[in-house]
């Protein structure tokens, strides 16, 4: 009596674990399709705020910080950044907002960097290596391979474009040239980026912790649904 009763329990258990799989599973697809990237690192690089050394997983809205002599390497699909001394970037999955500091930029994807107001873009996906720096509220770009377009973005513009001097709104910088745009003039005195720490709702070392229990709960559901052995009552 006791066989049968365990036998009628691990049936019961593995169609929960069935049941925990098929709703966790479209919940781990949605969490890996987050645009996320990998962070290699040495040791003086924070991450929303927590030092991190060696190899991390970063997502959209993460907040990183690179220390003095410290530098982090950031690789996302087809896209690959170095990120310097004295940083601070958030990361947001097919751009960065560049707060301080500078990055070394190469892409295949388009991949931008926002300095307050103004955006930094390949004017092509031909392979395109840029760097952009913001030094006191100036921003600064070199074109190393391929062109990019300098432009502000009206969301955050707090005055209107100078009538007669000052950059235009949209500037080409050519391979080999380099350009700068004040973003006191370009955004407006008041322009300020957005607040450190200021990511998702959901952090994306919470995403990560998901992943994992579902691959685990994963694991298990495979471990008991598909078994070919069932088990039978035992003979009385």
């Amino acid at each position: 009596m006791w066989k049968f009763d365990l036998g009628m329990s691990v049936s019961a258990l593995r169609n929960s674990l069935c049941w925990m799989l098929a709703l966790l599973c479209p919940l781990s697809l949605a969490a890996a399709d987050t645009g996320s990237a990998v962070l290699h690192t040495q040791g003086g690089v924070w991450v929303n705020g927590f030092e991190v050394a060696g190899t991390t997983t970063v997502f959209p809205g993460d907040l990183l910080e690179t220390k003095p002599g410290f530098v982090a390497n950031l690789d996302a699909d087809g896209s690959s950044v170095l990120i310097q001394p004295e940083s601070i970037v958030k990361f947001e999955g097919s751009f960065l907002s560049l707060d301080h500091g500078s990055v070394s930029v190469g892409t295949l994807k388009l991949m931008s960097v926002h300095v307050k107001c103004i955006k930094v873009e390949p004017v092509s996906p031909a392979r395109t290596e840029y760097d952009v720096a913001d030094v006191n509220g100036t921003a600064q770009v070199v074109a190393r391979k391929n062109d990019v377009n300098i432009s502000e973005t009206s969301v955050s513009r707090k005055t209107p474009p100078p009538t007669q001097s000052g950059p235009s709104r949209s500037t080409t910088v050519h391979e080999g040239q380099q350009a700068t745009r004040e973003a006191s003039k370009a955004c407006g005195a008041g322009a300020a980026a957005p607040p450190p720490g200021s990511g998702p709702a959901l952090n994306g070392k919470w995403l990560a912790i998901g992943i994992a229990a579902a691959v685990g709960v994963t694991v298990i559901c495979l471990l008991f649904c598909a078994s070919t052995t069932p088990i039978s009552p035992s003979q009385p």
